[in-house]
Parts: structure tokens; C-alpha cells; sequence
């Protein structure tokens, strides 16, 4: 019987017996972990308590790097053929929910915040920035999933919708379509993944070492959170490196090919046309108008788009490999999917569903959830699930995951590991 057969049906490998007992009682205690997490969870999804103290320490446990004992095509045969099935009016749905909740939020917020007495009027605002920033962070996701063909079975009616809503949230939409094509096809990998690629230690700036340290670590993240976004967009900041300067706005630049170029035209037409109408906005209404109902909600979605996908791809039990080890399979499973409580349904199970995200990204969002609990049983160890607040996983990371080297007197030389210490 081959050695991952024996495994599946629970039986300890004649090579490594004591290995594989280890493992058998290590997806134990996982599985006794899952079931109090699960025991916590109401039917809407929410979180009825806090995870334990142990269900936190199996996250960060490392997960498997050695080449899965499953294929793409059997994790695909374990979803049901129905979640890949794309419905336009589904799809629209809830595009006209975000947006109908989008426009009663901007409604009260311009009809009624003005009639407030004082300290309210202040307060408000604030408070309806984070909420409108949420709302709007969902019309982002399925502006997102237009890029991946995931919205309808109409390539034309994808890029159509998502043009429109990614330029009005100021993102390029072509233009990112395509490099984040290319991180969905080399995720995990040191040398071509296109963003959040993470720096070996000799590669760490001087002034990395007076960042480590609670300070620095919130001025690092309040930088990333508030211009980590367009930092990257213009200077590819964060980003794969390249020969020469790459930007998603330029049309020439290194990050696309010569038939992806009027595209990128088209982006840039939209993100002009927007900045156009704000700047007619402010000549209308002023400029502390236009900041209120535009300005503070894109700040907000801009800085949950950032920590979404930092949080995504970067955790400590997660490898990255160089072109020695890496292959697309083990890459796609180098993420881990992310618990945010009520917002896991306002951002579209994106946060939540990442995993299968990336090993079908033409899967639509509303179908994601129950792909993801088709394949867990089947990926085992090789499916990470962190249901450490977000807020608290941030913070987390920001100490753990410095730098990534391979382990000291390793034969896998190719596999790299974050550490936390300069």
C-alpha cells in the first residue's frame, strides 16, 4: 500500500512509524482544537467566545512543506461541480445590496449628522467612515472577483463591472488584474510573487533593527495601513522586484506584456475620469465635504485591503519557497484563511475562504464557503485556519514575521521560514 494511503486510513508509515504517530496525534488535538472553536460559533457564524489559549498555539504550529500527498484534480473532485457555476443575477445581487447600503449610509450621513449637537456632529463621521469603509471594502472584493472572471460566465460583462466600481474606488482596475494574476500564479515564491514578498535577512534595510521595537512597529503599520496601497500602485512598494521602476500606471512598465498594454490605457482613462468628478465634487462642495463622504470611507477600505492581504500571506507557521522548492501547488496552500468575525460576511468571505481562493480563484465568492469546508477533510494539515482576532494577529505579525531564512543544518535549503529577530 503506498505510504499516503496508509496515512489517510490512519495507519502509521512502515518507514517512519514514530513519525507518523506523532503526526496521527498532532491532527488529533487539531481536530479536538476545531470542535471547541466550532462548539463557540452561532449559526450566523459569529464568534460566541474567544479562541482558546491552545487552538491559537496549533495555528501557529508550521505546516506541512513537502509536496501533498493530493493532486489539484482530486481537491477539485471534492467540491461539489454546483460551486463553480457563476449566476449574473446572483452575482448582481449583491453588487445592488453594497451599493444600496452604501447610498443609506451616505444619505443619513449628509441629511441628518448636521442637525446633531455638538460633540455628536465630530463623533459621527468617524464612525460612519468605518462603516461606509466597510460596505465599500465589499464592493472592492467583487470588483476583485471580476478580475478573476469569478463575477459571470461573460468575460466582457466582468471587466465592464469591474472597471467601473475598481476606478470609482480609485484602483486601476486592468492594471491590477494583471499583476495580481501573476500572484495568484507564483504565490509562495520568493522570487516571482508580486506582493508581500518577504525579505531574506541580508536583504533587511539598516534601519530595520530601531523598527523592532512597539514603536516601530506601530509607525510600520500605521504607514502600510494608511499608504501602503498607493505606495505600491506608484512605486511598487512592497512588490516583486524588477530590473527597472515599475508602477501600475504605466503602461510601459516592466510589470506587463506588449498585449496587456491599452488596457492599462483604459485603467488609467477610469482613475483620471474619477479624479476628474472629485475634483468638480470639491469645487462644488469643498474640499472637507468631498473628504467626509469620500475621502475617510476610501482611507478605511484602503487600509482593510492591505491588512486582508498582509494577514492572508503572512503568518509564522507558513513557508515561502525559492526556485529550488517552490511549485504551484504548495505555494497556492501557503496562506491561511483569517477569522473577522460579523465583517467575514461583509467583505464576502474573503477573508475566511482564502485558501480555496487560491486554488480556484474563478470560484464565486457565495460558493466559496462551501468549498472550503469540502476540502479541509482532504487538505489535513496542509489547511490553515488563524482564528486570532485580526486586530491582534496584525500586531502579532508585525513581531513574529520579520525576515524569512531556511532552518539552521536543513537539508531543505529552499525552504524559508519567518524569524523575528535582527
Amino acid at each position: 500500500m503506498p505510504e499516503h494511503k496508509t496515512r489517510r486510513a490512519g495507519i502509521p508509515s512502515a518507514k517512519h512509524p514514530e513519525r507518523e504517530r506523532e503526526r496521527e496525534n498532532k491532527l488529533i488535538r487539531v481536530g479536538e482544537a476545531n470542535r471547541q472553536i466550532s462548539d463557540t460559533m452561532g449559526a450566523g457564524g459569529r464568534m460566541a467566545a474567544p479562541p482558546s489559549k491552545k487552538a491559537e498555539s496549533e495555528a501557529l504550529q508550521r505546516v506541512p512543506y513537502s509536496k501533498p500527498p493530493f493532486t489539484v484534480g482530486q481537491i477539485k473532485k471534492a467540491i461539489p461541480p454546483h460551486c463553480f457555476q457563476r449566476s449574473v443575477l446572483r452575482s448582481f445581487y449583491y453588487v445592488v445590496t453594497d451599493l444600496t447600503i452604501a447610498f443609506i449610509f451616505y444619505y443619513i450621513a449628509t441629511t441628518y449628522f448636521h442637525l446633531l449637537p455638538s460633540p455628536f456632529s465630530y463623533v459621527s463621521w468617524p464612525l460612519y467612515w468605518a462603516v461606509q469603509g466597510c460596505v465599500l471594502t465589499g464592493v472592492w472584493v467583487i470588483a476583485h472577483e471580476c478580475g478573476h472572471h469569478a463575477f459571470s460566465d461573460y468575460q466582457w460583462l466582468d471587466d465592464t463591472v469591474g472597471l467601473i466600481l475598481h476606478s470609482f474606488l480609485l484602483v486601476p482596475y486592468f492594471s491590477w488584474k494583471y499583476s495580481h494574476r501573476r500572484h495568484h500564479s507564483n504565490t509562495g515564491s520568493l522570487e516571482k510573487d508580486e506582493v508581500f514578498v518577504p525579505k531574506q535577512k541580508s536583504n533587511m534595510k539598516w534601519f530595520s533593527k530601531y523598527l523592532n521595537n512597539p514603536l516601530g512597529r506601530l509607525i510600520t503599520l500605521t504607514i502600510t495601513l494608511t499608504l501602503g496601497w498607493p505606495l505600491y500602485l506608484m512605486f511598487n512598494v512592497s512588490g516583486r522586484p524588477y530590473d527597472r521602476f515599475a508602477c501600475h500606471y504605466d503602461p510601459y512598465g516592466p510589470i506587463y506584456s506588449n498585449r496587456e498594454r491599452l488596457q492599462i490605457y483604459i485603467s488609467d482613462a477610469g482613475i483620471l475620469s474619477v479624479c476628474y468628478g472629485l475634483y468638480r465634487l470639491v469645487a462644488l462642495k469643498g474640499f472637507a465635504w468631498t473628504f467626509c463622504v469620500y475621502g475617510g470611507p476610501l482611507l478605511v477600505v484602503n487600509a482593510f485591503l492591505v491588512l486582508i492581504t498582509y494577514l492572508q500571506h503572512t503568518h509564522p507557521s507558513l513557508p515561502h519557497y525559492d526556485s529550488s522548492e517552490w511549485d504551484w501547488l504548495r505555494g497556492a496552500l501557503a496562506t491561511v484563511d483569517r477569522d473577522y468575525g460579523i465583517l467575514n460576511k461583509v467583505f464576502h468571505n474573503i477573508t475566511d475562504t482564502h485558501v480555496a481562493h487560491h486554488l480556484f480563484s474563478t470560484m464565486p465568492h457565495y460558493h466559496a464557503m462551501e468549498a472550503t469546508n469540502a476540502i479541509k477533510p482532504l487538505l489535513g494539515e496542509y489547511y490553515q485556519l488563524d482564528r486570532t482576532p485580526f486586530i491582534k494577529a496584525m500586531w502579532r505579525e508585525a513581531k513574529e514575521c520579520i525576515y524569512v531564512e531556511p532552518d539552521e543544518g536543513s537539508q531543505n535549503k529552499g525552504v524559508f521560514w519567518y524569524r523575528n529577530r535582527l
